[in-house]
């Protein structure tokens, strides 16, 4: 770290990290931007990373994964927070009246796939026993499907099955793979039994009523995911028009319960697996969002904000695509994160799944939709949100202007640029920490994934 500090060209080194915003694991380049004048073909200005310290520019990775990049996971879940709030409270091109129509956060659960270790609380204070049973007999492998600890919330049991060999890992994996279609099918059976619930048609419903959503997935400790979604009713303007007075959330609360009952997705059949039809689990909670209360809008876009920086780390397993170098049995992943990534593997090198990509997807434990997603007319975009801090970021630093006599219009930037490497040393990691005030990213192991 001292060396670092005592070359001569920290200063510029030290401006760079704090350009990316103190990212632990940039992408340098190599390269040069030439602005040439299209009338004359006279080079106004040459830039070339010769200039730069080690001869390379670092460029944010923009991952929106805590784990790997604690400052661009950031930036993600702030700009998360402002498209989800947006969508409730207005703002960022969204009108303020938008905080007055009806809204809901509803979470959406996967079924059981065998009794886990969990860690319950009744009434938010007493933490019951895990799975107290008397005279439970054992299971076919010896294991007895009882357990009377009351788990702490670090307990790394969590989410672990009672007994592995009797735990359904291929329904869990199948369910992860075919939970954005389950999603899909969920949105539009809501709005086809929104219709009929108030007498109208397909056509007539759409020019009465919008329904708009923001959703996150969430892992759970036993390695599948659930959905937590802000659903709104809209006019049939959008956002900028009211609905209408029978669109309440009571109304949406009903419909939500009754169609998580009835979507449901099939899988087909394989050598020694059977078809089966795969359902949301029992569990189907709906809450009113108010502007006061016990559940606000800030605190529902603060809390979907912050799973969107998150993956299956929570599970024990890698964050990080698995490699053909990789060995499953040496990695450092908990026993259920390994049998879970294995059975994506099995299934993965079937026929009947190849288009759900289970190999390919296997460190997400079979999951591969996005993360966050949103309807069209919910709110602002990402995009939006970025291409505003580009032009905040170019009126404070502007870099090379054109002399006042020349039209910039005139002038066309010729960029030529090479992929060099990516990442930080862990000296280098610690000084752009201190630098930038972010906290520091856990370790990279040799194989890649975070200690």
């Amino acid at each position: 770290m001292a060396k670092i500090i005592d070359r001569p060209d920290f200063e510029r080194w030290a401006a760079r990290a704090r350009a990316t915003g103190g990212c632990s694991q940039p992408v340098f380049l190599t390269g040069t931007v030439k602005h040439v004048h299209t009338g004359t073909g006279e080079l106004l200005h040459h830039y070339s990373t010769d200039t730069e310290p080690d001869g390379a520019l670092p460029v944010a990775c923009k991952t929106r994964r805590a784990s790997r990049c604690p400052a661009c996971a950031e930036i993600y879940r702030a700009d998360t927070y402002q498209l989800i709030r947006a969508g409730l409270a207005g703002g960022k091109g969204i009108p303020e009246s938008v905080s007055g129509h009806p809204a809901a956060f509803v979470t959406l659960t996967a079924p059981s796939f065998g009794p886990v270790h969990a860690r319950r609380v009744r009434n938010g204070e007493r933490v019951e026993r895990c799975h107290p049973r008397r005279g439970a007999r054992p299971c076919p492998h010896g294991v007895v499907a009882s357990c009377g600890v009351q788990h702490s919330e670090n307990d790394p049991r969590l989410g672990e099955p009672l007994c592995a060999d009797c735990y359904d890992y291929a329904g869990s994996v199948l369910f992860n793979a075919l939970a954005p279609e389950l999603w899909r099918r969920f949105t539009l059976a809501l709005r086809r039994y929104l219709a009929k619930s108030v007498g109208l048609t397909q056509k007539e419903f759409r020019e009465t009523l919008a329904v708009s959503f923001a959703k996150v997935a969430e892992y759970q400790r036993r390695g599948v995911v659930h959905f937590h979604a802000v659903i709104r009713f809209d006019g049939p303007g959008g956002p900028a028009t009211p609905p209408p007075d029978w669109a309440n959330v009571q109304l949406l609360g009903d419909a939500v319960r009754h169609v998580a009952s009835a979507v449901s997705v099939a899988t087909p059949a394989a050598p020694g697996i059977p078809a089966r039809s795969l359902t949301w689990g029992a569990q189907v909670d709906v809450k009113t969002i108010t502007s006061s209360g016990t559940l606000t809008q800030q605190a529902v876009a603060g809390y979907i904000a912050k799973y969107a920086t998150k993956a299956a780390e929570c599970v024990g397993t890698l964050d990080r695509r698995l490699l053909p170098t990789d060995d499953l049995a040496a990695l450092p992943i908990t026993a259920h994160a390994r049998r879970l990534i294995s059975e994506c593997l099995r299934l993965g090198a079937l026929e009947e799944f190849a288009d759900l990509r289970l190999a390919q997807w296997a460190h997400m434990l079979g999951f591969r939709g996005h993360f966050s997603t949103k309807s069209r007319r919910y709110s602002t975009t990402l995009g939006a949100l970025r291409a505003a801090r580009i032009a905040f970021v170019r009126e404070q630093s502007p870099g090379w202007l054109p002399p006042d006599d020349q039209d910039p219009a005139l002038i066309l930037a010729i960029g030529e640029w090479r992929f060099q490497s990516q990442g930080l040393s862990r000296g280098e990691a610690l000084v752009t920490a201190a630098l930038t005030g972010r906290p520091l990213p856990p370790p990279v192991t040799a194989n890649g994934s975070s200690a």
